[in-house]
Formats: structure tokens, C-alpha cells, sequence
């Protein structure tokens, strides 16, 4: 019997479930598959979060009351029109016409939904896909096991989810990189930073996934820890998203667990829509070093205080960017290339050296290798506070003129051939060393982990940021073995190893020469 977790959730069940779903992809490209496969997700989720309500009411106050909208916006549940309930799917998803149902159910569900407008995937009746095989998914996706209905609407249906989401990115690689951020990484800025109430933006959203750990970290720290016992704080989502593709797969994450967010479509540094926003909390993953930003165009833009980012590179641009959104109390936690940290050129060390000087910076972290679906850059994640004095309502210490720098490189287990995570172990070490730190308590420099820097230190390193440069080397286990003892056993392990290799030469010839070829 598969084991249970603290959610509830099967573990492993996601990826059973999408080996099967997988098994159904015949030649299909994973990224046209994904959206296949994700909308039928969400249209089963809607769909059994109305069933639940339809029935309630149906019991209560009868028919008529059962197909009153109304009586779904008030709990926040969407209408599910006839047509596009679940059932009337799966009773005919061995049919030739269901790809055409699928559509129409989509369309349905747009059309009594404005929240859902241009959201839902509708081509499920296009000739090239498959037809029997998508029937099967339908049965398939049918047998999802929900459990009660917090686990249905919070749960397991998200997990399964987001599962799939990153199951995608790993399928199509760089491609499929753009739109997910590995989850690991994810939590390590949610619990540095520690989004309990207030604003919170992403201006590069991809699929939702810093939202949507957020919520799950209020979740974790319901019973208080500072957000009084709110299971979901008071926190509001803004979000943006260049590719009209991704923006679909963000608000259909979030819809899927019944979270609210203002998530625009559009080109953020062009067409930035949320231009009056100061938000308290910032969390994002920008691709790095972007080329083709356009920032010929906004050399005199009032978001460069720092100075004009390179037109061939966007990383700056996307760090100023940030700067500009955040309110005076606010805090930022975003991945860059490890490259932020130190280049010079076309004016970045300027950039970095104002930024430093500024006091905004507040903790760097050099993460791992092979974290990450859509690129082997190594990258480090960036911490900015407007409130390094301690002041404000986090009651933290003074922090000005230090930087914490934490060196996480070596951290992380491998998952599979080459992708690493981080474990909750190494979250927790990285969170609370920074925790300990920033509020004062029981924070010690750890010789090839952490340094608490003086703003001169980092100045006499010309403003590299760079974590190496400040932890030093980790200690190293005194070799008590005396030098005489330690060679002869050196020299009678090398004897053993080419006494072995010798063997297995002669083993190899033999064997040859019994299959004639010798």
C-alpha cells in the first residue's frame, strides 16, 4: 500500500499517474502534450469542486437553487455549464466527437466565467490529435483519487498539478524551463523571505509558482509564527507574464487552487502593468541574460536610478526593476546567473557598487549546479531590503553596513542523471542561518558556509558579491596517520588495484578467444 504524507497525498501517486498519462503521448511534442493534458486536469478539477456544491444545494434547497450561479461565485466556485460537467464527458469519451465535446466544454466554461477569458485550451478537436488516446486520458484522469474535498480543492488535484508541470520542463528542457522553477528553489526564497502578509509580486511569473508556495508556506505556519493564525494571511498577487501560452498555465494554477491574483499578460519592461505598485514582498526567477530586451528603447527610464543597464544583457534591468516596485518597507528575493555577481561590463559593476552602497543589499546565496530545467548557467539568489535598520514592523536587527554571504554550493542530492534538488535539510540550514542572522540571535561565520561581511570587506573586493570570496575554506580533518605508515598502505592498495586490472585482462582475452576471437 502506497504511503501517505503529511498532506494526505499518495506519495508517488503523481508519478504513477503521469507515467500512464505519458504512456498516452504516442509521438505527440511534450510541449503541445502539456496543454492537452493540463486543461483536462483543470477541467476535472472545476468541475469537482461544482459537483460537490451542486449536490449540497440540491439536497438542501432543490433543483432550482442547483442551477442558480449565484449560489457557486458566493463560495468562490466556478459555474460549470451542463455541457462541460465531468460526467457528461466521461460517459462519452470513447466517442469520435470528443475532442469537439472538449472544446465545447472549454468554451462553456470561458463563456460563463469572465475570470477564465482566453485561459482554457480549446483545440482538442484538431485532426492530428489522437482521438482514442484522448478518450483514454479522459478515463484515465477520471480515476484521479481526491479524497475528501479540502484534499480535492487544495490538494491533491494542485499536486498532481504542478507534478506535471515540472515533469513538462524536464520533458522539453530549456524550452520547457522558461515557464517552471524548480520547486526546491522556490521554497528557499519563500522561507528566507517569508511572504506572511501584504503585497506580493512576481513582474516574470512564469506558471505561478512562487504564488503559489507562498500560500502553501501561510498554510504551514498557520497556528501563527506572525500571519495570527490565518491559514491564508492577508496577502495580495501580482503577477506578470510575457508569453500568452505561459500566462495561461499561471492563472490556471492558481484557479486550481481557488487562489485569487491580479495576472497580467504583457512585456514587463515595455508595457509594465502594474505601474504603481509597491509591493512588500518580490519573488522571481528572470531568465537570465536575456540579449534581446529592447533597452535601446528606454535608456531615459525612470526605473535605471542605478544606472542604464547594458543593452545586451537584462540582468540589471530586471534587478532595478524590482527596486523601483518595492515599497519602503519591502524585501526581494529573486535567481540570477552567478555572473551578477562580479561582471563589470558594459557598466554592471557600476550598477552593483551603487546597489551595495545603497545599503540594499542584504544576503547573497551561491547555489548549487543542475538545479534548474532550461539552463547549466550556475546562478545564486539575491536578497534586497528597504529595511536594513531594523525598523518597520519585522523587528529585525540593524543590519546596515553587513551583508550575510552563504555558500550553498555543495548542498543538494542528484535526482536523476542531471538535475539536483535541494533537500528540506538544506532549505532549513540556508533559511535559518539567514533568519539568525538578520534578527540577531545565535548567528555564528562558518568557515566554507557563511560569512557576515563589513560593508569595507566588500569594498576591498571591488564589490564582488561573490560568496567564495568571503567564507573562506572549510576546514579540513587533521591527518593524524604518521607519513611511513600512510605510503606503505597507499602502495599496497595501488599493488591490489593493478593485480585486479591484470585479472580482469586475462578474463577478457579468455573470453574473447572462446567466442573465436582470438
Amino acid at each position: 500500500m502506497a504511503k501517505k504524507n503529511d498532506s494526505g497525498a499518495t506519495v508517488g501517486y503523481e508519478a504513477e499517474l503521469w507515467q500512464m498519462a505519458n504512456t498516452l503521448r504516442g509521438s505527440m511534442d511534450a510541449a503541445e502534450y502539456k496543454h492537452v493534458v493540463l486543461g483536462l486536469i483543470f477541467l476535472k478539477y472545476i468541475s469537482d469542486a461544482f459537483e460537490e456544491r451542486h449536490t449540497a444545494i440540491l439536497e438542501e434547497w432543490g433543483k432550482e437553487a442547483a442551477e442558480d450561479r449565484d449560489e457557486y461565485l458566493a463560495e468562490n466556485i466556478f459555474w460549470v455549464p451542463p455541457e462541460a460537467r465531468w460526467a457528461n464527458l466521461k460517459v462519452q469519451a470513447r466517442q469520435p466527437v470528443i475532442g469537439q465535446l472538449v472544446d465545447d466544454a472549454m468554451s462553456g466554461i470561458e463563456r460563463d466565467n469572465p475570470a477564465l477569458k482566453d485561459v482554457l485550451p480549446k483545440d482538442y478537436a484538431r485532426q492530428a490529435l489522437d482521438k482514442q488516446r484522448l478518450g483514454q486520458l479522459i478515463d484515465l484522469i477520471s480515476n484521479i483519487r481526491v479524497g475528501d474535498a479540502e484534499s480535492r480543492s487544495r490538494d491533491v488535484l494542485g499536486r498532481i498539478y504542478e507534478y506535471f508541470l515540472s515533469q513538462f520542463a524536464s520533458a522539453e528542457g530549456k524550452k520547457g524551463g522558461e515557464f517552471y522553477t524548480p520547486r526546491c528553489v522556490v521554497e528557499l526564497l519563500v522561507e528566507m523571505i517569508e511572504p506572511y502578509r501584504g503585497r506580493v509580486y512576481d513582474p516574470c511569473c512564469g506558471s505561478s509558482g512562487m504564488f503559489v508556495q507562498s500560500i502553501e508556506f501561510i498554510n504551514a505556519h498557520a497556528s501563527g509564527n506572525g500571519n495570527g493564525g490565518k491559514a491564508y494571511g492577508d496577502i495580495s498577487i501580482y503577477g506578470q507574464e510575457s508569453n500568452h501560452t505561459t500566462w495561461r498555465l499561471a492563472k490556471m494554477n492558481l484557479a486550481i487552487r481557488g487562489i485569487e491574483g491580479q495576472i497580467a499578460h504583457g512585456d514587463t519592461f515595455h508595457n509594465d502593468r502594474h505601474p504603481d505598485l509597491k509591493a512588500d514582498y518580490i519573488l522571481a526567477n528572470p531568465p537570465f541574460n536575456v540579449s534581446n530586451w529592447g533597452g535601446e528603447r528606454l535608456v531615459d527610464d525612470q526605473r535605471w536610478k542605478y544606472g542604464v543597464p547594458p543593452k545586451g544583457n537584462a540582468n540589471f534591468a530586471w534587478v532595478q526593476h524590482m527596486v523601483y516596485h518595492l515599497a519602503p518597507e519591502g524585501m526581494a528575493g529573486f535567481v540570477l546567473a552567478n555572473g551578477s555577481m562580479s561582471s563589470g561590463q558594459s557598466g554592471e559593476g557600476q550598477i552593483r557598487e551603487k546597489l551595495v552602497e545603497e545599503d540594499l543589499v542584504d544576503c547573497m546565496v551561491a547555489l548549487p549546479g543542475q538545479l534548474f530545467y532550461s539552463t547549466q548557467i550556475p546562478a545564486c539568489l539575491w536578497f534586497l531590503s528597504r529595511d536594513r535598520d531594523g525598523g518597520g514592523n519585522r523587528k529585525f536587527r540593524d543590519r546596515r553596513g553587513e551583508i550575510l554571504f552563504i555558500d550553498a554550493r555543495k548542498l543538494g542530492r542528484m535526482i536523476d542523471r542531471t538535475h539536483r534538488e535541494l533537500t528540506k535539510e538544506d532549505i532549513d540550514r540556508i533559511a535559518e542561518t539567514y533568519h539568525a542572522w538578520r534578527e540577531g540571535r545565535d548567528y555564528e561565520d562558518t568557515p566554507g558556509f557563511c560569512k557576515s561581511a563589513a560593508l569595507e570587506d566588500v569594498r576591498k573586493h571591488g564589490h564582488v558579491l561573490t560568496p567564495g570570496r568571503y567564507v573562506g575554506v572549510e576546514p579540513q580533518p587533521e591527518d593524524t596517520e604518521p607519513f611511513d605508515e600512510k605510503m606503505q598502505r597507499l602502495v599496497a592498495e595501488l599493488c591490489e588495484q593493478q593485480a585486479e586490472g591484470t585479472r580482469l585482462d586475462t578474463a577478457i582475452a579468455e573470453n574473447l578467444k572462446s567466442l573465436g576471437f582470438g
